[in-house]
């Protein structure tokens, strides 16, 4: 029986593995060039308008929460573990070349997030409650016919699952455990005690409900993101001689590959690979997360909807990302030693990090970098819990939505204690099947977009 659950075990990590590798790549990436081309390339034409339309108050529109709150508490959802130990583990596969490919990306993401949010605005529905709602079950039922409905619970379905954030609990219980603890102490005791703090934190912002949710991210997010950049802005003027040298590398590294890569066309395009799908899984531009949060918001005119979420890859996989590798190359150069001799998983990518915030700060580096990650971490689950919400509403009905919150609160204790290879793998799969449909959907309506964007460009210049 134990070699039956192993081998069961095995297929769920290939199957995760496969489907979260070039299929997911190709569908975020591909889509993302063809929206971005499609859109007359918006993300660099209007990043200024999509600057102020986060000033534009509505009045009397349906929703819960603004703009600027919808955005804030996306980017909340993005910012997370993977722009520290996401980035860590970029950078030990294919080296500083593939910060320059995570920007290429950043901006490819922007142009899918413009949709996205967009036709969030555009097609809300109601649920049974009656209340506005958005996200890609409503892009779906509302833009698409009631015959696609189907699609809508396919989506939701994995939403259910993809939302958990047990790999977040789980690596900030590991980095707890890491930074303050000794390899003995680290029990399952410790673990589930450790897990159950972090439940108890969670549970004071997601339990009530998205109007607290939006408040709290609103205040924490320019918070964090001003404390990271301080951060690394210290570590640059500390090594200001060393920071020439690292972007120098990031440049020469995207198209001149050396080391254990090797020289030549193939290991451009592994760089590129690298940095591109890990900016993808950052910015989760095209998985219908964001469109959610977007879809709340007070706000009647889609296509500035769409602006204001198109924001958020700019900062998190442009701004967070970029801050971390600064740091990540600055402690690499000043100790080498610290530098994986290949490409690591996303636990040792996290140490990486921490190593390297060490040897650039020493003796407190780490423990500042924990700091951030645990904004980072929170920051996360407080969003994704209302994912998770809005897919149990949309698929059992607005009353038992908020149950879905105590499962949630549930699995970050689960996810202290547990091993981690093979639920993470079963989350990322869903998190990959979410964005099946979401992009399907963007497809399908991208030429509404592009009518209701000539409509407003013209009627705003």
């Amino acid at each position: 029986m134990a070699d039956f659950w192993s081998s069961v075990g095995d297929a769920i990590v290939s199957f995760s593995d496969f489907i979260c590798g070039y299929p997911l790549f190709f569908l975020l990436i591909g889509g993302g060039l063809f929206f971005l081309i499609y859109s007359r390339f918006t993300p660099l034409r209007r990043y200024g308008r999509a600057v102020q339309a986060l000033r534009v108050k509505e009045s009397g529109a349906e929703g819960q929460i603004s703009s600027f709150e919808a955005l804030t508490s996306a980017i909340a959802a993005t910012v997370g573990m993977g722009n520290i130990a996401g980035v860590a583990v970029a950078l030990s596969i294919g080296g500083p070349g593939a910060i320059f490919w995570m920007w290429i990306s950043a901006i490819v993401g922007m142009a899918t997030k413009f949709f996205e949010g967009t036709l969030a605005v555009m097609y809300k529905g109601k649920d049974d409650a009656g209340e506005v709602q958005g996200g890609p079950m409503y892009m779906i039922t509302e833009g698409l016919g009631k015959k696609w409905k189907p699609m809508a619970v396919f989506f939701s379905v994995f939403g259910l699952i993809g939302t958990l954030c047990v790999m977040q609990a789980n690596q900030l219980t590991e980095s707890v455990t890491t930074i303050f603890f000794a390899p003995e102490s680290n029990t399952a005791t410790l673990r589930l005690i450790i897990g159950i703090v972090i439940c108890l934190i969670v549970s004071t912002v997601i339990l009530g409900g998205i109007k607290r949710i939006s408040k709290i991210a609103s205040r924490m997010v320019p918070l964090m993101v001003a404390l990271y950049f301080l951060l690394v802005f210290y570590i640059m003027i500390r090594h200001a001689s060393l920071i020439p040298g690292v972007f120098r590398d990031i440049f020469t590294g995207a198209f001149t590959p050396r080391g254990a890569l090797g020289g030549g066309i193939g290991s451009i395009i592994t760089i590129a690979l690298t940095g591109v799908r890990r900016a993808a899984l950052v910015n989760e531009a095209g998985v219908g997360t964001a469109s959610m949060m977007h879809g709340a918001s007070k706000n009647n005119e889609p296509v500035r909807e769409g602006l204001v979420a198109m924001l958020g890859p700019s900062i998190d996989s442009g701004l967070i990302c970029t801050l971390t590798a600064i740091a990540i190359l600055t402690g690499a150069a000043i100790n080498p030693s610290i530098v994986p001799s290949s490409g690591v998983g996303s636990m040792e990518g996290l140490r990486f990090a921490l190593n390297a915030f060490s040897a650039a700060i020493p003796g407190v580096g780490h423990y500042l970098l924990f700091a951030i990650v645990l904004l980072f971490a929170f920051s996360t689950m407080f969003s994704y819990s209302y994912y998770g919400q809005k897919c149990t509403g949309f698929l059992f009905g607005s009353r038992y939505s908020k149950y879905y919150n105590w499962f949630f609160l549930a699995m970050l204790i689960v996810a202290a204690v547990i091993p981690l290879r093979v639920a993470v793998s079963i989350i990322d799969t869903a998190y990959a099947l979410m964005a099946l449909p979401t992009m399907l959907t963007l497809f399908i309506l991208a030429p509404k977009v592009r009518k209701a964007m000539d409509k407003y460009f013209n009627r705003t210049i």
